[in-house]
């Protein structure tokens, strides 16, 4: 004798019955009935333009998942003229930081886009290269993260091709762009070690030709926090590095202590560069935190199983994901539509690095 299926269970779901051996075709309304809403819903839930409340819209994707359902996209895009894939281009998948960003990517396009994932490690022949081949007809649209190219050089070289930007690089009005405000993150970074009570606070990540990007937007709000708490701005503890990685980190850490400047916290631009400082601050005998308290940027994974835990500032990843693909689909669907700016929220997450509460921040 046989139990029946617990109603809403894998085994009662539309995908798994069958019929002489068929199995039906599963529909939108099927999965609408499941998750208890609407079809309509459902549909705001793939395609991404309406927003939906995360509640529902995780229950709309676990009815999907359930069921095993499978949009059409290929028929509907063949009827519209598009080929139901978009390009990211990032400029380097080795850093941790834009790895777990192509993830929540990828996630987010499921059901929506079939994404080609690009890497221009950061140079302007290869974001002009790459920019060449996908635009070519190859995608419907592009999500990018450039370091040299500007918006104005994206919309000669582009044209009709809908862009999306993400990161630091600002869009000059010409194009939709997603970031995070990178001044009131680092902000709140420095004013949580200076609500320590340390006075002699190190940047590493500062750069020589800092730009309009990561390097400056981080150094200004490290320096707004400094002269907020009335502290002199401290040039002799603004540390130079080439590139973001953990040999950068290592690098400017052993730099600092060698240099002889007396420290009690260092904020790093990102989370490696962090990782490499708390490695040679390790070797070196210097305690962390209580010798010299670290900071870092990104909230990447490995943060949070670093001996000690990392603090980091972090950016909502996820939502990055989702409001650029959102951004790019109107904006294939609507050329026209006017440009927005998306600041995304963050929060300092605090570890042991530092130790003490959580600390929100962001919109």
């Amino acid at each position: 004798m046989t139990s029946a299926p617990v109603p809403g269970s894998p085994a009662d779901c539309p995908a798994q019955r069958r019929s002489g051996g068929i199995r039906r075709s599963v529909g939108m309304k099927d999965v609408a009935a499941l998750a208890g809403v609407s079809p309509k819903t459902v549909s705001n839930v793939i395609n991404g333009v309406v927003p939906v409340a995360t509640a529902t819209r995780e229950r709309v994707r676990e009815a999907i998942r359930l069921l095993d359902y499978r949009p059409n996209t290929s028929a509907r895009n063949l009827r519209r003229g598009r080929t139901g894939m978009v390009g990211l281009i990032l400029p380097e998948l080795d850093v941790p930081y834009f790895a777990e960003l192509a993830r929540c990517f990828l996630e987010a396009a499921e059901g929506r886009f079939t994404l080609l994932i690009e890497q221009t490690l950061g140079e302007r022949a290869r974001e002009e290269a790459v920019l060449d081949a996908l635009g070519a007809q190859v995608v419907d649209g592009i999500v990018l993260s450039p370091l040299n190219l500007r918006a104005s050089e994206l919309a000669v070289r582009l044209r009709d091709m809908p862009v999306v930007l993400i990161g630091e690089r600002p869009s000059e009005g010409l194009t939709d762009h997603v970031a995070v405000d990178n001044v009131r993150a680092a902000r709140d970074a420095v004013e949580h070690l200076l609500g320590l009570g340390r006075r002699r606070v190190a940047a590493i990540g500062a750069q020589p030709d800092p730009g309009v990007g990561t390097p400056l937007l981080r150094l200004t709000g490290y320096r707004e926090a400094l002269c907020a708490a009335g502290l002199p701005e401290q040039p002799e503890l603004e540390c130079e590095t080439p590139g973001y990685h953990r040999q950068d980190g290592a690098s400017a850490m052993a730099a600092l202590l060698d240099g002889g400047e007396p420290f009690d916290a260092v904020f790093c631009f990102n989370d490696a560069l962090a990782l490499g400082a708390q490695r040679v601050l390790h070797e070196r005998g210097i305690r962390v935190p209580e010798d010299v308290a670290v900071v870092g940027f990104d909230d990447v994974d490995e943060s949070r199983f670093s001996v000690p835990s990392l603090s980091s500032v972090s950016p909502d990843k996820d939502a990055i994901a989702r409001e650029a693909l959102s951004l790019l689909q109107r904006r294939i669907e609507d050329p026209a539509a006017p440009v927005r700016e998306a600041v995304i929220g963050h929060r300092l997450r605090v570890r042991e690095s530092t130790s003490g509460r959580t600390v929100r921040g962001g919109r």
